[in-house]
């Protein structure tokens, strides 16, 4: 379904902003670095999640705090401020 403004000229698609989604993940799951997976940081999701694999869990915690961090930050951005920052101009790191 295309968007029209009153002049009937197409609009572009509002961007999709994961900000919620990403920082519940970030804060339950960051040591796994699933929400930046889901930003589409592939390599800094696989540093976060074979950090904490391939170290038997020795460097879960120091991802974890990481994932809490950042849930933290993700969680209390505006949409606006979310999108502009980690989707359009990809902030990998807090």
């Amino acid at each position: 379904m295309e968007i029209v403004d009153e002049n009937g000229v197409k609009l572009p698609p509002p961007p999709e902003n994961k900000r919620i989604l990403a920082g519940v993940l970030a804060i339950f799951l960051g040591p796994f670095g699933i929400h930046k997976f889901i930003l589409g940081y592939q390599n800094e999701g696989l540093i976060m999640l074979l950090s904490s694999i391939l170290t038997c869990g020795i460097l879960a915690g120091p991802m974890a705090l990481i994932g809490l961090i950042e849930g933290i930050i993700y969680l209390t951005k505006s949409d606006e401020e979310f999108y502009y920052l980690y989707q359009e101009n990809k902030k990998t790191w807090f």
